[in-house]
């Protein structure tokens, strides 16, 4: 890993560490995208409605034009709540606050007239008493709302039990509340609470709080009240977790068993706003007396008595968008009690959903800094898919709540950041690293620097690399002969047709001295069998420079046939970028490249155009190969065996060349014990070269005039071979 790595690394953890933390906040912004989140879901698959026993009363339009504007005298509301039970309802629940006197009452309306009788006022009749009457033995139930003053706590008309821990520090919090007319709390079979989304900072209902607390004192709402009265139960059984205080898990209320949240608030599973669940007030209150269909429909059913005026002001926004009645939502509470079709978000949710956000975040990063961005963007896009498929599935099927979009946020934030990182610092430097190799290697070679480690940092290693030089022979005289425009034109198409071999078999170009090419195998990567695969670029090389002449590329005319000379060495040599910090080259110095160098100038003294030595020979089991003698090379106390490169491991393991090679034997031991058949030997030799290289001709002239380079004597003692002949 590079520094720059590490760097991109640290950074992106940092930012999934930050993600990660404000998750962990759940900042507004966050509740507000998962609630939509969930909101859609609930468009796509709405709970059914279903033709439970519940109504809406509504106090309607038509019903406010039949009967005056709002408020009714509660004489009327007495009537209407003697109808209801006469049409047998289970309970009747009014979301409707009855805080202060009826203005319209003839008690009230006389008091304040000057001069009536006091006891005149005592015999008139009050409407507060007259629906206190109509309550008593009807299960009727009141709401009471929420307030800011006063200390007024209405009376609970149920008990509570409890399992689990304590749950009185858990719900909502009630500071105080409206009061009620105390007739009508006394007659009231139940009370319960009629506020939708106490403190939350959105207009839509989405979740219920079924109890309120002071600290002391539990209180349903409205809903749960009318289903209890309606079930004739006298008590709650609260649960709360075992060993959590203050987190409830269920309420039990009668017969049915309701999951809440920690707070004791229902998920409301909303239903589309339909027709069939209103009955209008006026229908009920009509002087002929209800229809048979309104009579059948309230019977057994718990009606819930509101409105839907819009001049009322009790218009609520549900989680599908649409705008309803108040006294809708406390009726849908109840169906979806009915039905059994529950949400929940599980309370290990939130730890579920950060742990996804911490782990995507770390998979992205290292994999964008590592592999590559696009790679990163297709595990994005699968974790996207698999968010959203197992949270829809978790939805449709149990209806739990698992929010994918925090998920899918975060993650696109951190590959996007890692992204951008890895585009304007760590691949600049592989951009670098190509402007620097890329014509000097192969593109497999290449791409293995740009993920190497440390690949271009000053300095060298020792390693063992195979060294190659290549040299023209003859360029002085002939670039005597040439314009220098003429000698630039020839070199560039020499040099280029030339280090094309050594790029494609995985070879490092070092540099260009003039006419000559230096070369190298396995560095700055590792290259495996590097000996073999520099011999190949040699052969290749051969090959090229025979078609180069034979098309007169050089336009030298066909007389005229450029040669080149090749030496090859393997051994250990220093690598590395070697210069300033500023510019520097990437290059190598050593023995190794000191024998190879001489070994190209023996080319010459040898008569053949590629010579390898014996580290390098050794390594080339199967290859066509000659001993070529044991040479002094310049700077070395001793001489060094060399070996004439015919070809491959195809003409090496050919017939031809075992021939050639065992009549190239029997005449270097003819050299070296003086044996006065040497000529004849020399002779056998040269009928066998035929379908080899040509080079091999010269090589077997020069041979009998290089008798000593098979013996064992002191190089000062060698005597020099004349270029003639």
């Amino acid at each position: 890993m590079t520094r720059t790595q590490q760097i991109g690394v640290l950074i992106g953890l940092v930012l999934v560490a930050a993600l990660t933390l404000l998750r962990v906040s759940d900042p507004p912004l966050l509740r507000q995208i998962r609630d939509i989140t969930f909101d859609e879901y609930q468009r796509i698959t709405p709970r059914p409605f279903q033709n439970t026993p519940v109504r809406v009363i509504d106090i309607d339009e038509a019903s406010l034009r039949e009967f005056g504007q709002w408020p009714w005298p509660r004489d009327r509301l007495a009537l209407l709540v003697q109808r209801l039970s006469d049409m047998g309802a289970s309970a009747i629940a009014f979301d409707i606050l009855f805080s202060e006197p009826d203005r319209l009452s003839p008690r009230t309306v006389m008091r304040d007239v000057a001069g009536v009788d006091p006891s005149l006022l005592r015999r008139l009749p009050d409407n507060d008493e007259a629906f206190a009457e109509a309550m008593e033995g009807h299960p009727v139930v009141l709401g009471f709302g929420l307030s800011t003053d006063g200390t007024y706590r209405p009376p609970v008309k149920a008990g509570f039990a409890f399992t689990g821990e304590s749950p009185f520090n858990a719900p909502p919090r009630l500071v105080a509340a409206t009061p009620l007319r105390p007739q009508l709390q006394i007659a009231a079979t139940g009370i319960g609470h009629i506020s939708l989304n106490p403190g939350t900072y959105s207009s839509v209902v989405r979740r219920i709080p079924l109890l309120l607390t002071d600290g002391e004192q539990l209180y349903p709402n409205l809903a749960i009240e009318a289903l209890r009265v309606a079930q004739g139960a006298s008590t709650y059984v609260v649960a709360a977790a075992p060993d959590a205080p203050n987190t409830l898990t269920s309420l039990k209320v009668g017969d049915f068993v309701v999951p809440v949240t920690s707070t004791g608030e229902l998920w409301l599973y909303t239903s589309p706003d339909v027709a069939e669940r209103y009955i209008s007030a006026g229908k009920i209150l009509a002087a002929e007396g209800p229809p048979a269909d309104v009579s059948a429909a309230i019977e057994g059913s718990i009606v819930f008595v509101g409105t839907s005026s819009a001049g009322l002001q009790d218009i609520r926004t549900t989680a599908l968008g649409q705008n309803v009645p108040g006294v809708s939502m406390h009726a849908q509470t109840v169906e979806q009690i009915l039905s059994g079709r529950f949400l929940s978000r599980p309370d290990w949710a939130d730890g579920l959903e950060i742990l996804a956000i911490a782990v995507l975040g770390i998979v992205l990063v290292i994999v964008t800094t590592f592999v590559s961005p696009a790679f990163a963007l297709l595990c994005g896009m699968l974790m996207t898919i698999l968010a959203l498929a197992a949270s829809w599935f978790a939805f449709s099927q149990w209806g739990l709540l698992f929010d994918p979009l925090a998920l899918i946020v975060s993650g696109s934030i951190v590959h996007f950041s890692a992204t951008s990182f890895r585009i304007l610092v760590i691949d600049r430097e592989r951009r670098e690293v190509r402007r620097a190799f890329g014509q000097y290697l192969s593109p497999s070679l290449l791409y293995r620097i740009e993920h190497t480690p440390g690949a271009l940092r000053l300095g060298g290693d020792d390693r063992e690399l195979t060294v190659m030089f290549v040299d023209v022979r003859g360029f002085t005289s002939l670039s005597e002969r040439l314009q220098p425009a003429e000698v630039v034109r020839f070199l560039n198409t020499l040099l280029d047709a030339l280090s094309r071999h050594v790029v494609a078999n995985e070879g490092t170009l070092d540099k260009f001295i003039g006419d000559s090419i230096m070369a190298f195998w396995n560095a700055p990567v590792d290259v495996g069998d590097h000996p073999r695969k520099a011999m190949r670029a040699a052969l290749q090389m051969r090959e090229t420079m025979a078609q180069l002449n034979k098309a007169d590329a050089f336009g030298f005319g066909p007389e005229y046939q450029v040669a080149i000379g090749i030496g090859i060495h393997t051994g250990l040599a220093c690598v590395g970028n070697m210069g300033a910090e500023a510019r520097f080259n990437y290059s190598a110095v050593g023995d190794a490249v000191n024998v190879a160098a001489r070994i190209e100038s023996c080319c010459k003294e040898v008569g053949f155009d590629i010579l390898a030595s014996e580290t390098t020979a050794m390594a080339l089991p199967g290859f066509a190969l000659l001993d070529a003698g044991s040479l002094g090379l310049k700077g070395k106390s001793s001489r060094s065996r060399l070996y004439a490169v015919v070809g491959d491991e195809v003409e090496g393991g050919s017939e031809a060349f075992h021939g050639l090679l065992h009549a190239h034997a029997a005449l270097v031991e003819a050299l070296q014990n003086h044996a006065t058949d040497s000529r004849k030997r020399l002779a056998a030799v040269r009928q066998k070269i035929s379908p080899f290289t040509p080079t091999l001709a010269d090589f077997y002239r020069r041979l009998s005039r290089r008798a000593d380079h098979f013996r064992d004597i002191p190089i000062e003692a060698e005597k020099p071979i004349s270029e003639a002949g």
